[in-house]
């Protein structure tokens, strides 16, 4: 395989003098280079065990006659943003990740890249800068953390914060236990929030091994696909098999259908846009909505279902799911094996990938079934939904598989705060009455960078009075392990003047899933027609101001000031 940064290296003695200071050899310097991107650190569960796994990515490479370097790029995490202004910066970092990732991958001119990540913003963020620099490339997700006690997960934080803040309700122990227990391993999070979403989509599109999402990641297995993947990259490399090869419109429909059969996180919607976009590939919000009509519901997976993501992968994972579900796939699509979908899943068949791990799952008392439903078993069709209507034009989204089927559809009061720290306030306080509906306004992308609402939700349904008859509507964002009611990415959003922005405390607000709608039903507490509304709310905002954003800098002004619609990926 012919070197291709080899022209370079003869244009400037010190190119190969610096490797060589970086304790290369010079037989190191003819092999095919390949670029190691991870987002190990020391910042969260999902990224202080990645070394392991890039280390075992070089041995791959090395194994095949290729030569790697390692490069890092550390992640943040939501939940140690939760409640504070650290969380604006979330969403944003995932394009200065893809952004560093693009100049590590163009200064030298690589032969292919592996990039390993677990978590909710370096996983898109990888997935982007794959599809933005285009060459060969595979992805390694960062695996699954071990569950808690009595197959608890780290969302136990929901209740554990709720009674803190309230006097009396908690006792040290408990919450030393939490702190203690809640985060056992390296990982990810183990119910299906953005994270082990992410994982998925990266496998769905073929840019993962197959087998590999979700992974545990205290287990062998992922040191091998570890392994596997640094070997796989060289022959992707010789082929010429690139990124735009993989990355299909069909790739995308792929990752659609599973999403919504397992009933991942609604940040995909932000995220398989913004990497789509990257190609110049237009996946409008009407193609989730139509996929998510005609797909069986069929992963019993926290927080949409029972069980956690180790006992998914212990079930098969996505190439199960992807089997079950092969009448409605495009089979053909190309993957990083270098072989397309249909081969693959006959691949594992014929390895007996979905015989080797059923054991694991039988510990815990479970059978397949259990988790992976049959799909002629599926309970509902589908998982999200994209509503229309009056206060969101442009379109909102709601994950109704984590919805009580009794708040599926609601009218109720709108009370309206322009922040979340005080709609969480008012939550705590007690200050809010069953069958309201909360508005978190200036959350958005423009508006604040657009943050999750955990928080908030979290106390909602943790709270016995306001759990499943509450809702909550924003021009935010919601972890993927939100449950309840609640509704996002409303778009336009209130910084750029969308009709949330003018809406007022006391206005009715109905939303029918079923029905794909979200609208402004009544004006101070009264019912009014469709018309009157319209006269109303054009009125308020011919009249009404938007309120200013609060000055900024920096990085985080760059994206406010310039992020798109979450519609559109919320991306620059």
């Amino acid at each position: 395989m012919k070197q291709k940064s080899a022209a370079e290296r003869a244009l400037w003695a010190q190119f190969d003098a610096l490797e060589l200071g970086s304790g290369w050899d010079l037989g190191d310097l003819t092999k095919p280079q390949i670029l190691i991107e991870d987002a190990f650190g020391d910042s969260h569960p999902g990224s202080v065990h990645l070394n392991r796994l890039a280390e075992q990515i070089k041995y791959g490479v090395l194994e095949s006659g290729g030569f790697p370097a390692q490069y890092h790029a550390t992640d943040i995490c939501d939940g140690c943003a939760q409640g504070h202004r650290g969380m604006n910066y979330i969403l944003a970092s995932r394009e200065a990740i893809c952004d560093l990732v693009e100049m590590h991958a163009n200064v030298l001119p690589w032969d292919g890249m592996v990039l390993t990540s677990s978590c909710d913003k370096s996983i898109p963020a990888h997935l982007k800068a794959i599809a933005r620099i285009d060459i060969p490339a595979i992805f390694v997700p960062g695996g699954s953390m071990r569950p808690g006690p009595n197959m608890t997960t780290s969302l136990l934080a929901g209740d554990i914060s709720l009674r803190q803040k309230r006097k009396g309700e908690i006792t040290e122990r408990e919450v030393l236990d939490y702190k203690l227990t809640g985060c056992p391993s390296p990982g990810a999070c183990t119910f299906l929030g953005t994270a082990s979403t992410m994982q998925c989509m990266a496998e769905a599109l073929g840019l993962a091994l197959p087998g590999t999402a979700l992974a545990p990641a205290t287990m062998r297995d992922i040191l091998g696909f570890s392994r596997q993947a640094g070997k796989q990259i060289l022959k992707l490399a010789e082929a010429g098999v690139r990124p735009s090869d993989i990355l299909t419109r069909e790739a995308f429909e792929n990752a659609i259908i599973i999403h919504s059969a397992i009933g991942g996180s609604t940040n995909a919607a932000i995220h398989l846009p913004s990497i789509a976009l990257e190609l110049g590939i237009d996946l409008e919000p009407e193609l989730f909505d139509r996929i998510n009509h005609e797909t069986p519901h069929i992963g019993n997976i926290d927080p949409s279902g029972q069980h956690l993501t180790e006992a998914f992968w212990f079930a098969g994972g996505v190439p199960m799911v992807e089997l079950l579900l092969r009448d409605r796939l495009h089979l053909g699509v190309m993957t990083v094996t270098g072989k397309t979908l249909g081969e693959n899943l006959e691949t594992l068949q014929s390895h007996g990938f979905f015989e080797r791990y059923i054991g694991y799952l039988h510990n815990y008392g479970l059978t397949r079934e259990e988790v992976i439903l049959p799909p002629e078993q599926a309970q509902e069709i589908g998982s999200v939904a994209i509503l229309r209507g009056n206060l969101a034009p442009e379109g909102a989204i709601i994950k109704y598989s984590a919805c009580r089927p009794e708040m599926r559809a609601h009218t109720g009061p709108a009370r309206v705060f322009n922040s979340e720290e005080e709609a969480h306030a008012a939550v705590v306080a007690g200050n809010i009455e069953p069958g309201d509906i909360l508005v978190i306004r200036y959350e958005g992308p423009r508006g604040s960078g657009m943050p999750e609402m955990l928080m908030t939700t979290e106390a909602i349904v943790c709270d016995k009075k306001l759990n499943g008859t509450v809702s909550l509507v924003t021009d935010g964002r919601f972890s993927g392990a939100t449950r309840g009611a609640a509704i996002g990415h409303v778009c336009p959003e209130a910084a750029v003047g969308g009709p949330i922005a003018f809406l007022e405390e006391g206005d009715l607000i109905t939303y029918d899933t079923a029905k794909r709608t979200i609208n402004i039903t009544g004006i101070a507490g009264e019912p009014k027609t469709p018309e009157e509304v319209d006269i109303i709310l054009k009125h308020r905002m011919e009249t009404g101001k938007i309120l200013p954003r609060p000055e900024r800098k920096g990085f985080y002004k760059r994206y406010t000031d310039h992020a798109l619609s979450a519609m559109r990926g919320a991306g620059f």
